[in-house]
């Protein structure tokens, strides 16, 4: 099923907007990101520790921002895809994405 080409025009679509919306995110939230950056660096886990808990960081996608954001900044989840590039998003990425 997924290499039906219309579910794979469809996760395409899906890239291309998640990669549009964190290019627009991120004058506001690359500070974030430079956080998380810092504390990877530095192994400071108690700064990790208060990071967003989603399980998006399987596929390549770590949101640097705060745990709870979602509904206390009304923000999707924002932070880097595993070629680099930042990219927001909303909810958890599929399993078998």
């Amino acid at each position: 099923m997924l290499g039906d080409p219309g579910v794979q025009a469809a996760r395409e679509r899906v890239e291309a907007a998640e990669t549009e919306l964190g290019l627009e995110l991120r004058a506001r939230l690359q500070p974030f990101q430079d956080r998380y950056d810092q504390a990877v660096a530095e192994g400071d886990a108690d700064g990790l520790a208060g990071l967003c808990g989603g399980k998006h960081g399987r596929w390549g996608r770590i949101c640097v921002l705060p745990d709870g954001h979602e509904t206390s900044m009304e923000e999707p989840h924002w932070g880097r895809n595993s070629e680099g590039r930042p990219i927001a998003w909303v909810g958890s990425a599929p399993d078998d994405w």
